[in-house]
């Protein structure tokens, strides 16, 4: 019985300390990642480690009308070398300047309300207001497929990937070592992205960036896509 409660007691331990240890790492590196926003985010971006379940990677969402938030899965964070984190964060810090983040629209709700109105004014046949139900649809299905365009989607985050390099190299990073890492952490996502959409965005963004590369490589005469 003593033995069994000196296990107990040293398993709680362990598991305590480790879950104490982990914590201390997730901040850390919170705080790190902190320090590679640019000083004209600072005040109105903050980071911070998911909750959700099977969250992504790494996204923004705005929490208030001036601030911004980028949430990482700190479990799949730690699984990336430093370098690759880095490219990636600052993936999102250039979406974020360029201010072309997810946003809560009142796209689906305006759908829901069109529809609603136009099945209510077919009973009793208001020819306006089913006109302007109809509009309403009209309108928030274009905004949605807009929002959700594949080609645009996949245009936005290639700009971002090439903002992000050169964010890179006001922190330091040479070209050649930007590319190579972004290209890297693209790869790593490829690997380990079950869903075929998301990993064909992957791959779309590291053809993009292999031929930025390549030119870059041209301009500069230097190794920048050789890693590729």
């Amino acid at each position: 019985m003593i033995l069994e409660e000196c296990l107990f007691g040293f398993w709680g331990w362990t598991m305590t300390s480790y879950a104490s240890s982990t914590a201390r790492a997730e901040m850390s590196e919170l705080r790190r990642l902190r320090t590679l926003l640019p000083p004209e985010l600072q005040s109105w971006v903050s980071v911070e480690g998911t909750t959700a379940v099977n969250p992504p990677l790494i996204t923004c969402e705005e929490i208030g009308r001036d601030e911004v938030e980028v949430q990482i899965d700190m479990v799949k964070w730690e699984q990336l070398a430093l370098d690759q984190r880095n490219l990636l964060f600052w993936h999102e810090v250039a979406r974020i300047q360029s201010d072309t983040i997810p946003k809560d629209g009142w796209e689906m709700a305006a759908l829901a309300i069109g529809l609603g109105g136009a099945v209510g004014e077919l009973w009793v046949q208001d020819g306006l207001l089913l006109l302007l139900a109809l509009g309403l649809c009209g309108v928030s299905g274009w905004r949605l497929y807009q929002k959700n365009n594949g080609d645009r989607v996949v245009k936005e985050l290639v700009e971002a990937d090439e903002k992000a390099i050169s964010l890179a190299t006001r922190f330091g990073y040479t070209l050649p070592n930007a590319y190579k890492s972004l290209g890297s952490a693209l790869k790593a996502l490829i690997e380990q992205s079950p869903k075929k959409k998301l990993r064909s965005r992957y791959e779309a963004r590291l053809d993009a960036l292999k031929k930025s590369a390549a030119k870059a490589k041209s301009k500069l005469k230097t190794p920048a896509s050789e890693a590729y």
